[in-house]
């Protein structure tokens, strides 16, 4: 006989954190696969909106792949997770103004955003406090130095990069800077390709460069808004990420709906 009394929310625990399979699971509580499988697909998703309405955001997004993707905000104080969205291609900005709009909607007042300074977000977000995450940061210049640059001025720049999420805003101004005078005429050099055209020598070592110099006024607010409790980092959200990533992996083969179950279940107990 089917025990209808069990609690299918602690049933779907034990298959998200537990990492049991539904095979286990019916036999754990002595029923059928068939009804395990019912239960999890009975199980909906919803968002539960916080009484804290002064809220720091994070805002990061995760892919399975390139057609399945999911958009988070947390509020970074109290680790919640307060909005999120699925997507079946590439983030856009539209995905977090629809994110923000909800927020603000439901009575929250936005101390201030972490984000990866997608393109576009500092002048749509312009009136928020927009820290980007400096974690991103640093691995922008890593793709483009690569992990064990060659050139002096890369291996330079690399080691400066580094430092940015351990030191001081003047600090960190201070050396980019006087890295950039001291490289300047370097990382303009330029020579003439084979259509005639005059382009830069050392182009990735520029565009990293270029990236620190548009990124600045974003990558030091948590230093001139201490009291408001910025993280530097989107790093809160990415762990979770990372053991999101792994707890699914022992549940292979689920259709993109139960995988969505899946992720609402996880965020719903880690971020309580």
């Amino acid at each position: 006989m089917e025990k209808e009394e069990v609690n299918q929310e602690t049933m779907y625990h034990d298959y998200v954190f537990g990492k049991q399979t539904i095979k286990q699971i019916s036999e754990k509580y002595g029923i059928s696969k068939s009804t395990v499988q019912r239960r999890f697909k009975a199980i909906h998703s919803e968002i539960i909106i916080s009484k804290d309405k002064e809220i720091v955001v994070l805002m990061d997004t995760t892919y399975w792949g390139w057609d399945f993707g999911v958009v988070v905000m947390k509020d970074a104080k109290r680790k919640k997770i307060l909005w999120r969205k699925y997507i079946d291609r590439k983030e856009k900005l539209s995905d977090y103004e629809e994110g923000i709009q909800w927020l603000e909607g439901k009575g929250f007042k936005i101390k201030g955003i972490v984000c990866d300074g997608l393109r576009g977000i500092y002048k749509t977000f312009a009136k928020y406090k927009i820290q980007m995450c400096q974690f991103h940061q640093v691995q922008i210049i890593r793709r483009y130095l690569t992990q064990k640059p060659e050139l002096e001025a890369s291996k330079e720049l690399m080691k400066i990069t580094r430092l940015l999420t351990i030191t001081d805003k003047y600090s960190f101004i201070g050396m980019y800077n006087e890295w950039r005078d001291k490289w300047k005429d370097f990382i303009n050099e330029r020579r003439t390709d084979e259509k005639g055209k005059r382009v830069y020598i050392h182009r990735r070592l520029r565009s990293a460069s270029l990236s620190i110099k548009r990124n600045m006024p974003y990558l030091l607010t948590w230093y001139d808004n201490k009291e408001l409790g910025i993280p530097n980092t989107n790093n809160a959200l990415e762990g979770k990420f990372t053991d999101l990533k792994t707890k699914l992996r022992n549940h292979n083969g689920l259709s993109k709906e139960h995988r969505k179950i899946f992720i609402d279940k996880y965020f719903k107990e880690t971020f309580k």
